[in-house]
């Protein structure tokens, strides 16, 4: 509740004078109220303020004259001395009911906007520098909106009374009697009651944009199947164009013979008697109407407000030739007023109340050797287009005052009085006719109207025009909604900028209208549209139905009378009644929509719509975690959910995301492509000060990772340092047992580098926090030698096998061999043991043990005794001698410093202990190790090794001393460390 000053503030204040942007506020929530910038400081400049004031105040500091000018600019006003003046710490000094949220831009900018239903993007941030400004002008006219009747009930009533009503009914009835009209009637109509409930339900969940059910279908099954599917129902309208146009050329030159340019009779053959029945050429048909489509078309490019002034003058006509008709089968009587006419009669109704299934002519006329046998599921694809039409309140959402209501209840309301009216109509037909007066006047219902047979004729032209008139001008605006998503770039030719008309789409809609005029056969015509329809329909049904299984948050119709059975009911319906009209039109509708269903996918532009899809993706992910639970995975269902540090020792250029080849590596970590990789990068700094970088970081890794085909996320981590970081993310990183269990890195060979001193003690605080998290670790050197998918890799893959890891060693090397890179490829295990002794036992154990792991590898033992009697490597002496005068001159600086300080030897800022035995201890190991791997591995194509623990209160710097040892002069080496658990098992 305002204030009185509120309220006298609102009543003296103007608008602001707002341009027609998509992005602006609209003016009932600002109407008396000021947008002015507020300074919080350097940091916060594209902060709005929101506060009550009297726009001819002085304390505004701007102007009458400056809004008009079209633009504010955001930034400060600074004094001469650089001070802020009349600005608090956190802002300007006036008065303000919202204060406290007025330094949040979301009031503002996220706030008021999403309550209008337009969902915009957030703004940028306060600290990216750039300027904000919001562009006033004068607020746009507001177009007039419709309301129930006019804009939902009137044009449904319109399009689904069309001319199957007034040129077909009659012979339906007719052929399939009474009773199995009744059934048919009532068979698609529920098809299209238990579709209009689904279509109530979703369009009550949320505003709607244009497109109709396109719009609505995209934004619940997809992208791909809101274009596959609106796609189909373009077709269906275009085609339903041609329908009209050829029903109303029909009855036209039925109610004026004389205007047929090649008229022809039929021989009607009934036992013995011959009777000529003449009727319009296929070539009138043809004729006329390309010249009414082309009619039509202009009539479309004159605009939309054209057709909505002429459009409620097409229902007047047919209110009142239904008047006509009804009037006339109540006055009927006997032979009154045509032949065949029986008035309502009980004989008549017994008589018709069977069916009458029989050969006929392409133009519905009997005749024993007509090409075509009617039946009730042919009747079903001639009869559905009657009772089609109720999207055509979906496709005006944009003009309705309020879709919420006004489409449940119009659209609703069209299908039951329609489906009434059919059922009525087909007890007084069969009760008002005999059956040959049924079959063989295909006009009945003007022959039978009173006072005037010609009003029913004019009422058929106009409303089946108008409803003609009605799909040129829908299809191309649907076409063009689905070309302005840009999710298809062919379709880029069919966009309309600014609002315009879409010309080059109704030049293409005429097209098809017219090669389907020029087809010159309404039942030919009418299974086609049918199959669009339905298909159109099982969308808005299945959108329905997966939306309310799945019950998402966000899904909150207004409309309470639906359940997800009615929508599967509906569905199936849909899907039974395309295959009982065809077999063949139905697949080719379902491969038509397959089609461009694929071709999306592939060519099309992804878009996240929050389509019900990701919805139960996500359901489907979370009822999987906990069904997982926490406990440990069995080795049998176990998968390698690697973490990629990308940048651990920034030796990239800024703008490289990645190591080219770690993303290569990561997919020889999974067996086919399955598994999901985590890539990781750590940005040093503030996070508020680094958090858009972070960001941009994160899109340019995520883009990374799409360009090289890899199943994987990117995430971007602020910290301090790098350790505090990684730290951070081996605790918290994953959920359950979706954690990310093995931490792949380069290896550091540029730690020697002066400015990169604090390597070694990173590189050990990782692999330190890893063994303490309980986590595998593989370290790849030589990674800028790796090889990609096309380099063929031949000869062995050596594991030399030092600790028991869980068998991960052994899992990776299997993996490997999956690729095609390593397939060619054969795998040798190096086993160390102690004395001469266990060789032969410990080789038979390992070959039994690799024998029921279902691996193949040649085993290879080397005993220590035979270890200490071989001649080291020349390259593998001299590092050798390298590393201890290293590891003695650190060792000295560290004394040296311990006691010029009177401090205990310090290494990475803490106490450390030195056993210098131990030390020599340490790289004689790495140097017989490296010897070994150089002498029987030195042409393979990978060796694995163990990853030796860093040693307790042990220099880091003396770790890394070990390790180039170990890995000197050998050029692709991974490194590997399982953990606690083991990842294969010998059980099947």
């Amino acid at each position: 509740m305002h204030s009185n000053r509120d309220k006298e503030e609102m009543d003296s204040g103007g608008e602001i004078e707002g341009g027609g942007d998509e992005n602006e506020f609209p003016s009932s929530a600002v109407r008396g109220r000021k947008y002015s910038p507020v300074v919080a400081h350097d940091s916060d400049r594209a902060v709005l303020e929101m506060s009550s004031i009297d726009p001819r105040s002085s304390s505004s500091p701007y102007s009458k004259q400056d809004l008009k000018k079209g633009k504010v600019n955001m930034q400060p006003d600074v004094a001469s001395d650089g001070s802020m003046p009349n600005h608090s710490v956190n802002g300007p000094q006036r008065e303000s009911k919202l204060e406290l949220f007025g330094f949040d831009s979301l009031v503002n900018i996220l706030g008021l906007k999403s309550m209008t239903g337009d969902q915009i993007q957030a703004p940028p941030s306060p600290r990216d520098g750039g300027d904000v400004s919001i562009a006033l002008e004068r607020p746009r006219p507001i177009a007039v909106k419709s309301g129930t009747l006019m804009g939902v009930f009137v044009p449904c009533l319109q399009n689904i009374m069309g001319i199957i009503y007034y040129i077909r009914f009659s012979w339906i009835v007719g052929m399939a009697g009474i009773g199995e009209s009744l059934l048919l009637v009532a068979f698609c109509g529920s098809c299209t009651f238990l579709t209009t409930i689904s279509l109530s339900a979703i369009a009550t969940n949320g505003a709607m944009k244009g497109g109709g059910p396109y719009y609505l279908i995209g934004r619940a099954l997809g992208p791909e199947v809101g274009v596959s599917i609106g796609l189909c129902f373009f077709l269906g309208n275009a085609v339903a164009g041609a329908m009209y146009v050829l029903g109303a050329v029909e009855t036209f030159l039925d109610a004026v013979p004389a205007a047929g340019i090649l008229r022809e009779t039929v021989t009607r053959v009934n036992g013995t008697d011959i009777a000529p029945i003449t009727r319009p050429s296929l070539h009138d048909l043809q004729i006329y109407g390309i010249v009414v489509t082309i009619l039509l078309c202009f009539i479309v490019f004159g605009g939309v407000k054209i057709i909505n002034r002429v459009a409620p003058a097409f229902l007047v006509p047919v209110v009142f030739s239904l008047v006509c008709i009804f009037s006339g089968i109540l006055l009927a009587r006997n032979g009154r007023p045509a032949a065949g006419i029986t008035g309502l009669s009980s004989e008549s109704f017994k008589d018709n109340w069977g069916p009458a299934y029989q050969r006929t002519s392409n133009a519905g006329i009997p005749d024993p050797n007509g090409k075509i046998y009617w039946s009730f599921n042919a009747l079903v694809g001639l009869f559905f287009p009657a009772v089609t039409g109720i999207m055509a309140g979906s496709n005006r959402s944009a003009s309705l005052k309020d879709t919420q209501r006004s489409i449940p209840i119009g659209t609703l309301a069209a299908t039951l009085t329609t489906s009434a009216l059919y059922l009525v109509s087909v007890l007084f037909f069969g009760s008002v006719a005999t059956r040959d007066k049924l079959l063989t006047d295909r006009l009945l219902t003007a022959s039978i109207a009173w006072p005037f047979p010609a009003i029913v004729y004019v009422g058929i032209i106009l409303s089946t025009l108008g409803a003609a008139l009605q799909s040129l001008t829908g299809a191309p605006r649907l076409l063009a909604a689905i070309a302005n998503d840009d999710i298809l770039p062919v379709l880029n030719y069919f966009k309309v900028v600014d609002g315009g008309e879409p010309h080059v789409a109704t030049f293409f809609t005429a097209f098809i209208c017219i090669g389907c005029v020029v087809i010159g056969n309404l039942d030919l015509i009418s299974p086609t549209i049918t199959m669009f329809y339905l298909l159109c329909y099982a969308g808005v049904n299945l959108s329905c139905f997966l939306l309310d299984l799945l019950d998402a948050p966000s899904w909150r119709p207004r409309w309470k009378f639906h359940h997800w059975s009615l929508s599967l009911v509906g569905a199936l319906l849909c899907i039974v009644i395309m295959f009982l009209i065809s077999w063949t039109f139905t697949v080719v509708s379902l491969a038509l929509a397959s089609l461009i269903y694929y071709y999306v996918s592939i060519k099309g532009k992804a878009g996240d719509w929050g389509d019900g899809f990701k919805s139960a993706y996500f359901q489907l992910a979370l009822r999987s975690l906990r069904s997982l639970g926490a406990s440990q995975v069995h080795p049998k269902n176990w998968y390698p959910i690697p973490l990629i540090f990308c940048r651990p020792w920034g030796k990239l250029p800024e703008n490289v995301p990645c190591h080219p080849k770690l993303a290569d590596f990561a997919n020889c970590m999974k067996k086919k492509g399955r598994g999901m990789s985590i890539f990781i990068s750590i940005i040093d700094g503030d996070y508020h000060e680094r958090v858009e970088d972070a960001k941009a970081a994160c899109k340019q890794l995520s883009t990374y990772i799409d360009y090289k085909q890899c199943e994987g996320v990117a995430e971007i981590v602020v910290a301090p340092n790098m350790s505090e970081g990684f730290r951070g993310i081996v605790q918290t990183m994953g959920l359950g047992n979706l954690k990310p269990n093995i931490i792949v890195m380069r290896y550091p060979e540029i730690w020697r580098r002066e400015n990169l001193i604090e390597i070694p003690a990173t590189f050990v605080g990782i692999i330190n926090d890893c063994i303490v998290a309980n986590k595998a670790v593989v370290i790849v050197k030589g990674l800028d030698e790796w090889p990609n998918e096309y380099q063929r890799q031949y000869g062995t893959i050596d594991l030399y096998w030092i600790v028991r890891d869980g068998g991960l060693m052994l899992l990776l090397s299997q993996l490997l061999l999956t690729k095609d890179s390593f397939e060619g490829c054969k795998i040798q295990v190096f086993c160390i043991a102690e004395e001469d002794s266990d060789a032969e036992g410990l080789k038979a154990d390992v070959k039994k043990f690799l024998y029921d792991l279902r691996m193949q590898a040649e085993v290879i033992v080397i005993s220590m005794k035979s270890w200490e009697g071989q001649g080291e490597q020349q390259e593998s002496i001299e590092a050798f001698s390298a590393a201890q005068g290293r590891i003695a001159s650190y060792l000295g600086e560290m004394k040296e410093r311990a006691e010029r300080d009177k401090t205990p030897l310090m290494a990475d800022g803490k106490p450390v202990v030195v056993n210098e035995q131990q030390v020599e201890k340490f790289l004689y190991t790495t140097l017989k190790l490296n010897s070994t791997i150089l002498k029987y591995s030195r042409m393979a194509a990978v060796v694995f090794v163990s990853l030796p623990p860093p040693p307790a209160n042990h220099p880091a710097f003396f770790y890394m001393e070990y390790m180039d040892l170990l890995v000197e002069n050998v050029p692709r080496l991974l490194i590997v460390r399982g953990y606690r658990r083991d990842v294969v098992t010998l059980f099947t």
